[in-house]
């Protein structure tokens, strides 16, 4: 099955020193390693974006755009980000409140049938409410 890798595991292992990770981080780094080995890891501009921001030195910056190449994004769809709107507004509808991007990599494994590689537990909250499968 493939999955789309949230910002949140990319930069676990790409942003972060092996040194500074947990166990269950560095586990998570480990599982990465074998997606990518299997081309199973999948890639949408929106988490190119949010891993690419916030790095303040440029040299750094282009050292993760290069490594980040070695994947191409995910065509998306109209359909995908109409479907990103609905799961969020069901979810508000139900008091789970997350971000736009949250919702389309929602949409976009959904869509695809694929899994969602994350650390970030929100996404634990939008599966109780949408159909998604986790790699958590």
């Amino acid at each position: 099955m493939q999955v789309l890798v949230d910002t949140s595991i990319w930069s676990l292992a790409l942003r972060r020193t092996e040194s500074q990770l947990s166990k269950t981080e560095a586990e998570r780094v480990a599982e990465l390693r074998d997606i990518v080995k299997d081309d199973r890891a999948r890639l949408i501009g929106p988490i190119r974006q949010e891993l690419l921001s916030g790095i303040r030195e440029q040299p750094q910056f282009e050292k993760l755009r290069k490594q980040m190449r070695a994947f191409s994004d995910e065509s998306l769809t109209a359909e995908d980000f109409e479907q990103a709107a609905h799961w969020s507004n069901e979810c508000r509808r139900r008091g789970v409140v997350g971000s736009g991007v949250d919702f389309l990599i929602c949409s976009v494994a959904i869509s695809r049938q694929w899994r969602i590689f994350t650390a970030d537990t929100d996404f634990r909250a939008y599966a109780k409410i949408i159909p998604i499968q986790l790699s958590v």
